[in-house]
């Protein structure tokens, strides 16, 4: 079965933050971890151009709407080299692959559209219409909007969106997140609209199939991302055959994803996403990181002050699954002297100094590592993963500390630093998914072909970053 992971695709009216970087990461990891277990896997992201914010900030910026959308875009995609990122394709929607691949969406929903009037409170920040008088996650007052726009009809696949998501057809992790869905689901759906007029959009967006005065709802265009960046083969090898569907999105979109993106395909006769793994925010000083709200966190910066695995293993090892997470330089420095610099840097710096001196070779070591990594990540829990690699590095150094293998001599001292070596070399293994250049740098230092070598080439004298470098 193949393995086909997705992240949502972010608006690119402003530059990449840190919580991009946190669902990108998750999802690499996701995609490294499959592959490195013989799985033939595809990873894709990539960037909504057609949102009514991208069409403001350009306007502000007094840039061509086209022009602006491109060179944010460009910054995202950029992310690749910085957080070492590994995915396979990174769609824009204003590509004509994309445009085409709505369309033709569209036309086969087609019985299952028709236009009204409407009038309601219009969070451009969410660009969606509001059952309230204010938006929980943005301050500005939402806009009063009244205009005639297609409606789907949302209410007509209540019982079977409700059906696969309490069989687990659709699996949603962390099981809060599933029952806060069932909830929504199990209270009524109502149609909902997806459409805006073009006026609006200032001619931005993909028109609908026949009726060029409306653009499709940048979301039910969004969405569709995941299904139109593939071509006719690999549209049959990733989403219509017998494939691992997961989407890794954050938890302001929930209902999109696991709702309105599951009426689309029932109403266009696709095939169901299998898992829809959801991370809750980053915050700074207890803000959720927001362009809007100047609180932005440069994730490229931080990766080239404090080095990528750094930065990645904090965004992998400190992040909640349940509740926001607050970030600090102090936070993300503590997390990488602890975990990498003074437990798996230093456990493989004296197990390599011992191993190397002797000519001692590593010993086969059975451990349940791999089983833990890929039952936590199987539900998204990124800190249950990392948390089982430092266990394994904290036996390994409890090891060290209690046999005291310097004072040992003969076969017993090849015996235990064999048995070290061995667990090095499955941490080593085990880490690539969550750090590809550290764990690089492990197997060439545990393959004894020269003279020991810092394992972590980033580390100050005393092994540790210094938070203010």
């Amino acid at each position: 079965m193949t393995f086909y992971v997705t992240t949502a695709i972010p608006y690119v009216n402003a530059a990449p933050h840190l919580g991009h970087a946190l669902e990108l990461v998750q999802a690499d990891v996701l995609a490294r971890q499959r592959r490195a277990r013989g799985q033939d896997v595809r990873f894709l992201t990539g960037t909504d151009d057609n949102a009514l914010k991208n069409v403001a900030a350009a306007r502000n910026a007094g840039v061509p709407v086209r022009d602006f959308v491109a060179a944010n875009g460009d910054r995202f995609a950029a992310l690749r080299g910085p957080l070492e990122l590994s995915f396979d394709d990174f769609i824009r929607t204003s590509e004509a692959r994309h445009t085409q691949g709505v369309a033709d969406l569209w036309k086969r929903s087609r019985n299952d559209f028709y236009r009204r009037e409407y009038t309601g409170l219009y969070c451009a920040g969410c660009e969606q219409f509001l059952d309230t008088n204010t938006c929980a996650e943005h301050v500005t007052p939402p806009e009063r909007v009244s205009e005639e726009n297609w409606f789907f009809r949302l209410s007509r696949y209540q019982k079977r969106i409700r059906q696969v998501l309490e069989d687990g057809a659709v699996r949603i992790e962390p099981a809060a997140r599933r029952n806060e869905v069932l909830a929504f689901v199990r209270a009524g759906l109502r149609d909902i609209s997806v459409s805006r007029s073009a006026a609006r959009a200032e001619g931005w967006g993909i028109s609908v199939p026949g009726d060029p005065d409306q653009v499709v709802y940048v979301w039910w265009d969004a969405l569709a991302n995941y299904v139109t960046a593939l071509d006719e083969e690999a549209y049959r090898r990733w989403w219509a055959g017998p494939s691992e569907r997961v989407h890794v999105i954050g938890k302001g979109i929930v209902r999109f994803h696991a709702v309105y993106w599951l009426a689309l395909l029932l109403s266009a006769g696709e095939p169901l996403p299998t898992a829809i793994l959801v991370h809750d925010y980053l915050t700074v000083d207890g803000a959720k990181l927001s362009k809007s709200a100047g609180n932005s966190v440069d994730p490229v910066d931080l990766a080239d002050r404090f080095g990528v695995d750094a930065l990645r293993w904090w965004l992998l090892r400190d992040v909640a699954t349940l509740g926001d997470t607050d970030f600090t330089v102090a936070r993300l420095v503590r997390r990488h002297d602890l975990d990498l610099a003074n437990g798996v840097g230093n456990l493989v710096k004296r197990t390599v100094s011992l191993a190397y001196r002797d000519g001692i070779r590593p010993t086969p070591h059975r451990s349940d590592l791999p089983q833990r990594v890929d039952q936590a990540l199987d539900k998204g829990d990124f800190r249950a993963a990392t948390e089982a690699i430092t266990d394994e590095v904290a036996h390994g150094n409890r090891l060290v500390e209690t046999k005291q293998p310097w004072k040992l001599t003969g076969p017993r001292r090849t015996a235990v630093v064999g048995e070290l070596l061995g667990r090095c070399q499955i941490i080593a293994a085990e880490l690539e998914p969550f750090l590809p250049s550290a764990s690089r740098r492990l197997r060439n230092e545990l393959a004894l072909e020269g003279p020991p070598r810092p394992a972590f080439a980033r580390l100050g004298a005393a092994g540790s970053l210094t938070p203010d470098r």
